[in-house]
């Protein structure tokens, strides 16, 4: 009896556990949500600057512009922004992207180039000062929805970096949506901006969506809409000092669109292994239920059996 004891106690705990792993799925399913929406919400001023930026470019040759954000120069120093998250319990997410950043450090490293990280998130930030790693400053306890103005304090201080000549160049390191069970860690420079990189392309959003009763991602392809500016436009300021103007709103752009990439990842993540977790829970419930019935089948048997022992003691 006192196995049978266990067993129930055992079935009851892991009841229990899957409770609360099907909760946190469901908690980072709905945040997901958010952040697309939030992602849906921030789209028109993105496009709008890339409209601008683009018609801009246009009337400009931006090779030709001194501006600092655009000026290439010897790298001596990177800065490494890497994104990862404050909270566990999202599988392989922050692994990966730790991974992906000492891989890039170790190449820079490999060519005779110093690098300093900048880190988002309490999980590198835990990491690299364990191992007493270079860092520059450091971003934590931020919105699982990422904000503009948390992304705008990132970019400011990548900028200080850069025009200090801190950092001769700053190289991004997060986790690309891909897909709820998807997502992949890539590194990609943001200053100095690439004249080339300014232009519009074609884009997509997605949608968390659910088909056949299962979470599922809708993606959506946006189409730029080549608005070029008039040609008889007449530019109140020299329109070198409105696109000087322009470049710092493109960098938090760019960082802000990384953050929110960086944080559905991390909650697609979540849900992904919350849900395996309240699989693997319902699986361990059936396994211990059948074994929790043959030990209660064999402990009737026995009862059964000295029972019929017994009778046949006293009839003999």
């Amino acid at each position: 009896m006192a196995n049978l004891k266990a067993i129930r106690d055992r079935i009851k705990s892991v009841k229990n556990t899957r409770k609360i792993t099907e909760a946190m799925r469901l908690v980072a399913a709905a945040k997901v949500r958010r952040a697309q929406e939030q992602v849906t919400a921030t789209r028109p001023f993105a496009d709008r600057l890339a409209q601008v930026l683009h018609g801009l470019q246009a009337r400009l040759r931006f090779e030709d512009t001194d501006l600092p954000l655009l000026q290439s120069r010897e790298v001596k120093n990177v800065g490494l922004l890497v994104i990862s998250g404050d909270r566990g319990l999202c599988g392989g997410y922050n692994s990966n992207v730790i991974r992906r950043a000492e891989q890039r450090a170790k190449e820079l490293t490999a060519t005779g180039v110093g690098y300093n990280y900048v880190l988002v998130g309490r999980k590198a930030v835990q990491y690299f000062k364990r191992r007493e790693q270079p860092i520059a400053t450091t971003f934590t306890e931020l919105e699982q929805i990422p904000t503009a103005e948390e992304s705008s304090r990132i970019s400011d201080q990548l900028l200080s970096l850069f025009l200090s000549g801190t950092v001769d160049r700053v190289e991004l390191v997060y986790t690309k949506f891909v897909s709820l069970v998807s997502s992949r860690p890539v590194v990609q420079t943001l200053l100095p901006l690439d004249p080339q990189g300014l232009e519009a392309t074609d884009d997509e959003i997605f949608r968390l969506i659910t088909r056949a009763g299962r979470m599922d991602v809708e993606r959506e392809k946006v189409v730029f809409a080549d608005k070029a500016l008039p040609q008889d436009m007449i530019f109140e300021q020299d329109p070198v000092q409105i696109l000087d103007a322009l470049l710092p709103l493109y960098l938090n752009n760019q960082v802000l669109r990384a953050l929110q990439e960086a944080a559905a990842s991390e909650l697609a993540a979540r849900m992904t292994a919350m849900n395996n977790a309240s699989d693997n829970a319902s699986e361990l419930v059936r396994s211990l239920t059948l074994d929790y019935n043959k030990a209660r089948q064999a402990a009737i048997t026995q009862e059964i059996l000295e029972i019929v022992g017994g009778a046949e003691a006293l009839s003999g």
